[in-house]
């Protein structure tokens, strides 16, 4: 198994649960503070190695997080 296969069978579970629940979830406040705070670091060049690692996993979480809305939309769409 592949990760991209194990991130697709992930999102699929999660978008069998409740497809119109996954597709409200977003970041919350802090959680977006921090996000727009780590991209504008790493705009400017100025990350740390702990905050380019902390970046890199909120990357994955959003790729994991549209590709589940994604599976959410389509399941709905039946």
């Amino acid at each position: 198994m592949t990760a991209t296969t194990a991130y697709d069978n992930v999102a699929n579970f999660i978008a069998h649960m409740d497809p119109e629940k996954v597709l409200e979830l977003q970041a919350n406040e802090e959680m977006q503070e921090r996000l727009d705070f780590l991209i504008d670091r790493e705009k400017n060049a100025v990350l740390s190695p702990e905050e380019k690692e902390e970046l890199n996993q909120y990357i994955l979480l959003e790729r994991l997080i549209r590709l589940t809305k994604a599976k959410a939309r389509y399941l709905l769409s039946k």
